[in-house]
C-alpha cells in the first residue's frame, strides 16, 4: 500500500486565526458568547441577509434545536432524504419523530421535489431538504409543496454556505436552516454550526433553548432582573476561542470560494474528456443555481468500478472516498420502517459515487496528480484469459 500523499481533506488557515484566538484569550471570554461569537453572527447576517443567527457547537446542535422549536410530538413525520448524514435525522428521531425518506434526483443528488408530495400525511410536520455538494434543491417546488400543506421547510445547509439558488442564498428560505464549520467544510472553526431563523418570531425562544433553557441572553440585554429555567433546552452556544477562529475564515470568505471556484472548475475540465470515454458522469450544476463548490464527486459506472477506482488512487498516493451510506436501509432506518428499493436512486447513487481530494490549499500541481491517477483509470475491469 502507497503512503498517501494527497489528502483527501485539509483545514486550511486564513492568516488571523491565531491572531483572534490570542485576542480572545486576552480578553478572558472563553465561553459561549462571547465578543468573537458575536462579531461572526452579525457578519454572517450580514452576508446572508438573514433576520437571526446563532453560533452553535455543530450543525448537528443546529438540527436538534430545529427539531425543539418544531415542537415536535412522538408520531409526528418530517419528510428528508435518505442520502444524508445521519444527523439530518437524528435531530427529529431524538424528539420522537418519524423521518420520512424521500428519493433523490438522478442529476443533483438533492431530494426530488417530484416525490416529495405524495409522502406528506396527516402527520407531516416538516420538510428537511439537504442542499447536496452545495448545489441548491428546487426549493421553488419545495415551497409550493410546504404552503399547500402547511409545513415548516428546514434548510441542512451544511455544504451549502455561500451557494444560490436563483440568485438568492441557500440557508434563507425555510423557517429555518443550519450550517456546519466543520474541518471538512469551505469554512471551518475545527467543529462549531449555525442556526440561521429566518421566521424572526422563533428568535426569542430559540436564545432560550440554545442557554439550556434559560432566559440568560435577554438578563444580560437587561430584558428580565434575573435569569431562570423557562423552557426546555441544552448547552448549544460555542466557545468564544472556536469563533475566534471562526471569525478569520468568514472574514475571507470570499477568497476561499475563489479558490474552490477554480478547484472544481479545474476538476471539470480536466476529467471531461476521460469522464465521456469511460462513462463516468460529472457533477451537475443547473443553470439557476449558484454552487458553493464543496466538494467534487464522480459518479463511477457501478460499484466494482468505484472500489477498484479508489484502489488505483491509493496505490498513487492519492485518497479518494465514497460518501453517504442510504439511511433508509441503516440498521435504524429499517427499524423506522425503511426497506431496500424505497430509494432506488439513492441506493444507486451510494454505490457509485467517488469524492475526490478538495482543500484551500490544494494546490495546481497536486491537484494536477490526482487528474492524471484517476484519467488513468479504465472502468471495464481487464479481461481474464482462460487457458
Amino acid at each position: 500500500m502507497a503512503a498517501i500523499s494527497i489528502p483527501f481533506n485539509r483545514p486550511s488557515l486564513t492568516g488571523k486565526e491565531l491572531e483572534y484566538i490570542a485576542e480572545a484569550l486576552r480578553a478572558g471570554h472563553a465561553a459561549g458568547d462571547g465578543p468573537f461569537a458575536a462579531r461572526c453572527q452579525a457578519l454572517l447576517e450580514e452576508m446572508l441577509g438573514v433576520p437571526k443567527v446563532l453560533l452553535t457547537t455543530s450543525c448537528t446542535h443546529a438540527l436538534e434545536l430545529c427539531a425543539l422549536l418544531l415542537d415536535l410530538e412522538p408520531g409526528d413525520e418530517v419528510i428528508m432524504p435518505s442520502f444524508t448524514f445521519v444527523s439530518t435525522a437524528n435531530a427529529f428521531a431524538l424528539r420522537d419523530a418519524r423521518p420520512v425518506f424521500c428519493d433523490i434526483r438522478a442529476d443533483t443528488l438533492n431530494i426530488d421535489e417530484r416525490i416529495i408530495e405524495s409522502l406528506v400525511t396527516a402527520r407531516t410536520r416538516a420538510i428537511v431538504v439537504v442542499h447536496y455538494a452545495g448545489v441548491a434543491s428546487e426549493m421553488r417546488e419545495i415551497l409550493r409543496i410546504a404552503d399547500k400543506h402547511d409545513l415548516a421547510v428546514i434548510e441542512d445547509n451544511a455544504h451549502g454556505l455561500m451557494g444560490r439558488y436563483r440568485g438568492r442564498p441557500l440557508g434563507t428560505f425555510g423557517r429555518l436552516a443550519t450550517q456546519s464549520f466543520h474541518e471538512t467544510k469551505n469554512i471551518v472553526c475545527g467543529e462549531g454550526g449555525a442556526l440561521l431563523i429566518n421566521d424572526e418570531r422563533l428568535s426569542e425562544r430559540a436564545e432560550i433553548l440554545r442557554e439550556k433553557g434559560t432566559n440568560r441572553s435577554q438578563f444580560f440585554r437587561g430584558e428580565v432582573d434575573r435569569y431562570t429555567w423557562v423552557d426546555l433546552g441544552s448547552s448549544y452556544a460555542i466557545s468564544d476561542i472556536l469563533a475566534a477562529f471562526l471569525l478569520a475564515q468568514l472574514e475571507a470568505a470570499e477568497g476561499i470560494q475563489e479558490k474552490r471556484r477554480a478547484l472544481w472548475k479545474r476538476y471539470e475540465e480536466g476529467l471531461r474528456q476521460w469522464a465521456e470515454e469511460e462513462d463516468v458522469v460529472l457533477p451537475t450544476v443547473p443553470a439557476h443555481c449558484d454552487s458553493s463548490h464543496h466538494m467534487f464527486h464522480v459518479l463511477m459506472p457501478d460499484a466494482a468500478a468505484r472500489g477498484r477506482a479508489i484502489a488505483h488512487l491509493e496505490e498513487r498516493g492519492v485518497l479518494g472516498v465514497f460518501h453517504y451510506v442510504p439511511l433508509h436501509t441503516s440498521p435504524r432506518g429499517l427499524a423506522l420502517g425503511g426497506s431496500p428499493g424505497d430509494c432506488p436512486v439513492t441506493e444507486d447513487v451510494s454505490e457509485r459515487l467517488l469524492r475526490l481530494p478538495f482543500y484551500n490549499d490544494l494546490d495546481e500541481v497536486r491537484q494536477q496528480t490526482v487528474i492524471d491517477a484517476l484519467a488513468s483509470f479504465h472502468c471495464a475491469s481487464a479481461a481474464v484469459s482462460v487457458d
